[in-house]
C-alpha cells in the first residue's frame, strides 16, 4: 500500500467520522459499517489479508480517533465502534479474531496517545468493543477482554510508563459484565534498566 493509499485511508475515516459525528451529534453505528467497510475494501484491493489487513487497521483506527478527537468526539465510545467495526470487517475477509482484537487495541492506544486524549477512557471503550463483537466472531467475551486489555497494556508499554498505569487502572475490575484478566506477555524485562 502507497504512502498516499494510506494518507486516502486515514483522512477518508477521519472525514466520515467528522460528517458523521456532525450530522447527528454522536458516534453512531454508521462508524462501525464505515471501518468495517474500510477494512474489507483496502484487503480486497491489494488482495491478502496479512501485512494488508495489519496496515488497514492501523490505518482506519488512527482516522477514527483524529477524526473523534478533532471535533472533539468522545474517544471511548470511537474506541469502542473502532473495534466492532474492525472485528465486523476482519470477519469478511477472514482475519484472526484475537490476533485482532490485540492488534486493534494497540493501534487504539497508540493513536489516543498521538492525540493527547485519555488512554484510560479510550482502553474501557476497547475492551467494550471487544466483549460485544466477541460473540459475532466466535470468541468468548473474557478471551475477547483479555486480547484486548494485552494489546492495550503492549501498546501503552511502547508509549510510556504512564501510560500504562493509566491503561492498568481502566482494565481493573469488570467490564460489560466481564472481569478483565491482564494476561502479561506485554511485560518486558525492562525493569531492571530504567523502562528503556
Amino acid at each position: 500500500m502507497t504512502t498516499e493509499e494510506q494518507g486516502g485511508i486515514i483522512g477518508g475515516i477521519k472525514d466520515g467520522i467528522v460528517q458523521t459525528i456532525k450530522g447527528v451529534g454522536e458516534i453512531t453505528d454508521a462508524l462501525v459499517d464505515t471501518v468495517s467497510g474500510t477494512i474489507v475494501n483496502a484487503v480486497e484491493k491489494t488482495g491478502g489479508v496479512g501485512t494488508a489487513l495489519s496496515s488497514a487497521i492501523a490505518e482506519t483506527v488512527q482516522g477514527v480517533i483524529q477524526g473523534a478527537s478533532d471535533i472533539g468526539g468522545d474517544l471511548g465510545a470511537a474506541a469502542k465502534d473502532a473495534v466492532l467495526g474492525v472485528l465486523k470487517g476482519t470477519k469478511e475477509v477472514g482475519g484472526a479474531a484475537l490476533d485482532t482484537i490485540s492488534t486493534t487495541a494497540g493501534d487504539v492506544i497508540k493513536s489516543t496517545a498521538s492525540v493527547g486524549g485519555d488512554l484510560g477512557v479510550v482502553a474501557k471503550g476497547t475492551v467494550e468493543g471487544a466483549i460485544a463483537g466477541a460473540k459475532d466472531v466466535g470468541v468468548s467475551a473474557e478471551d475477547a477482554a483479555s486480547a484486548a486489555a494485552t494489546g492495550l497494556l503492549t501498546a501503552a508499554g511502547e508509549v510510556s510508563t504512564t501510560a500504562v498505569e493509566q491503561v492498568r487502572n481502566a482494565l481493573t475490575g469488570t467490564i460489560s459484565g466481564v472481569k478483565v484478566v491482564i494476561k502479561e506477555p506485554f511485560r518486558s524485562d525492562d525493569s531492571d534498566n530504567g523502562g528503556e
